[in-house]
Formats: structure tokens, sequence, C-alpha cells
């Protein structure tokens, strides 16, 4: 009955957008569509043979999407940890060099970017894997056998990067300035798919860079902050997890973790900005277990607790701190890279997937990142994103979220547009303990 509806052939004109309950083999409009578009036995025989014939054997083992394909051995990951509070870096080039590394090693990888790999930070992957195309040019390294598709258009991105996963093959999408929006109802739902698939299959895993915090702008390609938004609410999935690193060493580490997991959505968003060294391999690999690793800690007459979620969202916090602490206030902040994990169990939809992950952070170990006398979450992307450690501290608390896009000069001055300044902080904070 509904493969009828969705030919549009059980009744005629606008009529068959719809199935309604009087729709039933009882009338004459459905048996008649019925026999009209029957087959003969024939033709179901025939239908049959080749179903057992087609790739030489039955659908049911010859089927790709019935086996797990195996993969290439990535061997061990060229990852480079850098010292913290040294020399500022990247952190979309420092993730360039380990997907250069994939794809050498896994013939099968691809790289998929909308907008242009070298605007992001991360042309050392153009350079390392090719843009494939059939003209040559070296000066924008491409060639006929690449593994780098670099199209204009983010839905074709995301819907080869995508097949390419539920296939069972790595893959990666890129993204510069989020440009995205078209591609994540493909994206998502994949996903999907591989939350309920019968079989293990590499995640998705996509590298969102730059955005309205650095370009001073927001709209049609510059989608940041919306599609924090969208995967906010996709977490209660049971298999998203957006990743938050907070530097190039952080950056690396997730996504060597993505790497490794099955059957997952998984985004890492970063600046394509030189921005400082804070935190330590070993620190971001305990945050993507826990939630969120501690960046700064100080005793005072009262705990403001600031939850971060970004890489360029913390340089407001990092300013107001010494403001907060010469009044007397003690402060921590607490860099926000896995939210998923900060959620309650009953919150996600877990069981039901395929890999079931039920790693949630504890009621004693969420008290001891987030607990103080007073709780601000800030991203730069919506609020949405904060939930988890909204949902579930009984602090004093207030959000500073993205509000609106701007043209401007600097990405400080945008995030001042938008309320994401050091005074705005210090004088909440102080609101909210006093």
């Amino acid at each position: 009955m509904k493969q009828l509806k969705g030919a549009g052939v059980h009744k005629t004109g606008s009529k068959s957008h719809n199935l309604y309950p009087g729709d039933s083999l009882d009338k004459d409009y459905i048996v008649s569509a019925l026999q009209e578009r029957a087959l003969t036995k024939e033709a179901w025989e025939l239908v049959r043979t080749n179903f057992v014939r087609a790739n030489g054997g039955s659908n049911a083992q010859k089927a790709v999407t019935e086996s797990v394909l195996p993969l290439a051995d990535l061997g061990k990951l060229p990852l480079t940890e850098y010292e913290v509070g040294g020399e500022k870096k990247v952190s979309t080039t420092a993730m360039g060099e380990l997907v250069v590394h994939v794809g050498k090693n896994d013939p099968n990888f691809v790289v998929t970017n909308a907008d242009g790999n070298a605007a992001s930070g991360i042309n050392n992957i153009n350079i390392g894997l090719k843009i494939v195309h059939p003209t040559t040019d070296e000066d924008y390294f491409q060639q006929p056998i690449g593994q780098v598709y670099e199209p204009l258009s983010e839905d074709a991105c995301a819907g080869l990067a995508v097949g390419l996963a539920l296939f069972g093959a790595r893959s990666l999408w890129c993204s510069y300035e989020s440009f995205a929006i078209n591609g994540l109802p493909i994206w998502q739902t994949v996903t999907q798919a591989m939350a309920e698939l019968r079989r293990e299959t590499p995640s998705t895993i996509t590298l969102f860079t730059a955005g309205a915090l650095e370009q001073g702008r927001n709209g049609w390609t510059h989608q940041r902050p919306e599609v924090e938004n969208y995967f906010a609410g996709m977490m209660r999935n049971g298999n998203i997890f957006p990743l938050f690193p907070c530097d190039a060493n952080s950056t690396q580490v997730c996504y060597e973790w993505a790497l490794g997991t099955t059957n997952k959505g998984i985004t890492i968003t970063v600046s394509k900005s030189p921005l400082p060294i804070l935190t330590t391999f070993e620190q971001t690999r305990e945050a993507l277990e826990k939630g969120g690793v501690i960046l700064h800690d100080s005793e005072g007459s009262k705990k403001v607790v600031f939850a971060v979620i970004g890489d360029m969202t913390l340089i407001p916090v990092l300013e107001a701190v010494k403001a907060l602490e010469a009044e007397g206030l003690g402060v921590r902040i607490v860099s926000v890279i896995n939210p998923r994990r900060l959620y309650r169990s009953t919150d996600v939809a877990w069981d039901s997937c395929t890999v079931k992950d039920d790693n949630f952070l504890d009621d004693v170990a969420f008290e001891r990142l987030f607990g103080g006398d007073g709780l601000i979450g800030v991203t730069g992307g919506a609020s949405g994103m904060l939930e988890p450690i909204m949902l579930r501290s009984n602090a004093k608390r207030d959000t500073f979220a993205w509000k609106r896009g701007e043209t401007t000069a600097s990405a400080g001055e945008l995030m001042a547009f938008n309320g994401l300044s050091a005074q705005a902080l210090i004088a909440r904070a102080k609101e909210l303990v006093s």
C-alpha cells in the first residue's frame, strides 16, 4: 500500500500524495492499481533468479552492505605533541598531517570539501593526497588520480563521504566555515542508519573549520553557530558525538579517537587560526571519556565555574580570570570537549544502537568538574550544546552564546557583539555569586 502511494498511482492528481484510513484492499481503485501493475509469475521468477545470480551469488551473501569491509592497517599515527604554553599552532593543519597519513595507508580513504581545503588551513591534505580532477594542475595539486574531492557542493561532499562510510570505508568530510547546511540532512540520515545497522562500519567523521567567529560573517556559507545547534539536537540519538578540541594537541587526539570508533557520527569543530597550546594529549584523552578537562582552577571566597565549548571562545574567558581573582574569587575553567558524555544515560537512546556506548559522567565526577557557587556556560555556537551541563547543574547559572552574525574586523569584535567579552563575563560572574 505504501509503495502504491509512493508511486502516486492509487489515485490521480494531488489525491495521490496521501493515504487515508479508507484506502484499503476493499476499494476498487486500490485493487485496480495492484492488478494493472502486477508482474506475471514468469516475471517474478526472473526477479528471483537475478537476485540469486547477481554478483556471483545470492544477494544476502554478496551484497557489500551485508558484510564488514576489511580496513587497511594505518600503523602508528604521526602525532606531534606541542609544548603547553609554547608557540601558537593551527589545529586544522595539525590534523591535516594525520589525514594525509590515513590516506597514504588506506587507498579507499577519501576527503571531501565543498569550499576548499586550502582556505581551511589544511592545504597539506591537498599536497599529500591530491585533488582528483581530469586536468593536471601542479600549482593546485590536482591530477586525474587523487583522494580529495572538491566540488562546490556541500551535499555532494556529504553524500560521498557518508556513502563511503556506510559501505564500510573510511572518509572525512571537511567544511570551510561550516559550509555544510545542505549536506547535513544526508549526514543525519546515514548516522541514523549506522545506529541501526546489522554490522559495524567506520564512523562518519567531519572537520568543520572557521565559521562566523573567525570570519565575522554569518549566513548561507558561514553557518557554524546554527549547525552546532543541529548537532546538539542529534546528540540524544545515541551515536552522535560533536567534539570541540581546545588546541592543536587536542584536535589530533580527537581525530585519533574518532578513527578508532564504529557506527558513530563524529563532528570535530576547530578554528583555522593559530591558537595557544593549553593541553597535553593525555588531558584530551581523559576529556573524551569524561566530557571535559580543567584548564584552570583557583580558590577564593566563592567559586565561579566557566564551562567553555570551543577554542576561540576560551580567549575572553581566560582574560576574565585575572580580574575575578583580583577580587578574591576562585575560578575554574573547564574546556568541554565531548559534551555527549555529560548527559545522563536516560537522556540518550544509546541502548538501541548497534554499537552501544553507555559511558556517561557520574554525578560525583560531574560535581568535581562543574560544582561551584556560580556556573557560566560559554559557546560560540547556539546554546543547545550546553544543555547536558545546564540540565544537571544545581548552581546559579547562565549561558553566553551566539546571537547573530555581523561583518566586523576581528573575532574579538564579533564575540563582543554577541556578548562574549571578558567584561560581560566578569560582570555576570560577580552577579551570580554575590
